[in-house]
């Protein structure tokens, strides 16, 4: 029997590296202003919806890179 893998709903610093070809640091910058527009404290998550939203990306484009 094959178990299928959920797409995940949180984004992190790696996933942005993949998604828009940033480094590292510009990844975390992101996500830190992604977090001060939604009044989020540090540590509390991101969604993939709020990342798109904040981008202007697309979730089917972003969704592939998202699967693991």
């Amino acid at each position: 029997m094959q178990q299928t893998i959920p797409n995940r709903i949180v984004i992190y610093a790696k996933d942005i590296m993949n998604i828009t070809g940033r480094k590292e640091r510009a990844a975390r910058k992101l996500l830190a202003q992604i977090r001060k527009k939604y009044q989020k404290k540090n540590g509390e998550f991101i969604s993939v919806d709020e990342f798109c939203d904040f981008t202007g990306l697309k979730e089917e484009k972003v969704a592939p890179f998202l699967v693991s």
